[in-house]
Order: structure tokens, then C-alpha cells, then sequence
């Protein structure tokens, strides 16, 4: 799986960071959540976590390729 966050519907709550901080991160001004696989998949054994992320943003800014 691939986790892509949309900058334009991100509203910088952290549910995803707290849920799941070996997948994603505050980028470098900590105004948007991002995820640390960019154009690279989650590794397997992170998977679950990354959809726990996933699911836990409130505005579904966070999309499964």
C-alpha cells in the first residue's frame, strides 16, 4: 500500500501522527501531516498502522493507492 496525504484537505489535527508516527510526520513547518513513504510503498509490517492512520484522519485527507 501507498499512503498519500492531500495538502488541500489536511487540517493539521495529528490523529494520523499519533496513531501511527512510524508512518507519518509533520512536515518541515508542522503545518501539514505527511507520510514518510512518498512515492514508496508502507512496508508490509506497517501496513496495519498506516490504515489505522488512515482511518483516524477526520477530514479523510489520507487516501490508499
Amino acid at each position: 500500500m501507498r499512503a498519500k496525504v492531500d495538502d488541500d484537505l489536511c487540517i493539521a489535527c495529528g490523529n494520523c501522527i499519533e496513531t501511527c508516527p512510524e508512518v507519518y510526520e509533520w512536515n518541515d513547518d508542522e503545518s501539514l501531516a505527511i507520510s514518510k513513504y512518498v512515492n514508496e510503498d508502507v512496508p508490509e509490517d506497517l501496513e496495519e498502522c498506516a490504515r489505522e492512520g488512515l482511518e483516524s484522519c477526520p477530514v479523510e485527507a489520507i487516501t490508499e493507492e
